[in-house]
């Protein structure tokens, strides 16, 4: 008979369903501001988890891993749907909120997310799957959606996994978001050439066919969005287009701050990117 394999290499470990969020040029606040807010981000997404239902948010220091400008939430697998959708409107709406009621001296909060599932290794919960979120929502696809999103005065752009967005959308688990809101895009990362995923974008209020033209020419292999097949989809002026990527790409530039954030067993390093 075979040798017994051991427990910790055989089995593979429980799966989470994760959200990860990154406020836009937190660097730039003025260190006094930093504080205040990033509690009112706390705040909100602590009511947007108990208006979806969701009370069993993982808060031990060896979960919720703070970046400082966001943090990575661990949450039962079961809640996946509920991440993409209400949460995700929900979200919108509250940073929506927030933006009509802040004062002129507090900074707007804009955010990009990801949404994603796999295993991890309870209890620091360290795994690939952690990884892979973080590199969602630090992906040029997320970053060029979320300039969509600010040039619509929209707050809130979602880099949503492929594995979630066939376990929830697809599979008719959302009763608001369907297919037709999502842009389909590929994500990689500066610096990350081993990473390459296909993931779907989510800007809420916005539609598909706006989204588009902001992605870069790195992205242009990328299949159709239901929502542009038909043919009175309009279709930007290829100069037009260009001038939107060149513009996308300058966005995405470093801050010139390193940072080094540690999430699982892997480092991410590099030139800080708000």
């Amino acid at each position: 008979m075979p040798a017994d394999v051991p427990h910790d290499t055989a089995d593979v470990p429980p799966e989470y369903a994760l959200l990860v969020v990154d406020m836009k040029e937190y660097s730039q606040i003025p260190e006094a501001r930093m504080a205040p807010t990033r509690s009112d981000l706390d705040d909100i997404l602590a009511t947007v988890f108990a208006q979806c239902g969701i009370g069993e948010v993982i808060t031990l220091d060896s979960a919720v891993k703070d970046r400082g400008d966001g943090a990575i939430f661990v949450l039962p697998a079961r809640h996946t749907a509920r991440l993409v959708d209400p949460l995700l409107g929900h979200l919108s709406r509250a940073l929506e909120r927030h933006e009509r009621s802040r004062l002129a001296s507090a900074p707007p909060i804009r955010l990009r997310a990801s949404v994603h599932t796999g295993p991890l290794e309870p209890p620091d919960h360290r795994g690939d799957a952690a990884n892979d979120a973080c590199r969602l929502v630090d992906s040029n696809a997320a970053r060029q959606a979320l300039a969509a999103a600010v040039d619509h005065r929209v707050p809130l752009a979602v880099a949503v996994s492929d594995t979630v967005f066939r376990r929830t959308v697809r599979a008719g688990r959302t009763p608001v978001l369907d297919e037709h809101h999502f842009q389909p895009a590929t994500a990689r990362v500066d610096g990350k050439p081993d990473f390459e995923e296909t993931c779907w974008l989510f800007v809420p209020g916005l539609a598909p066919a706006v989204i588009s033209p902001y992605l870069a020419a790195e992205n242009a292999d990328t299949p159709t969005a239901p929502a542009q097949r038909s043919s009175s989809a309009p279709t930007p002026a290829s100069t037009t287009s260009s001038e939107r990527q060149d513009s996308v790409r300058q966005k995405g530039k470093a801050s010139g701050k390193a940072r080094l954030v540690q999430v699982g067993r892997d480092y991410i390093t590099g030139q800080e990117q708000s």
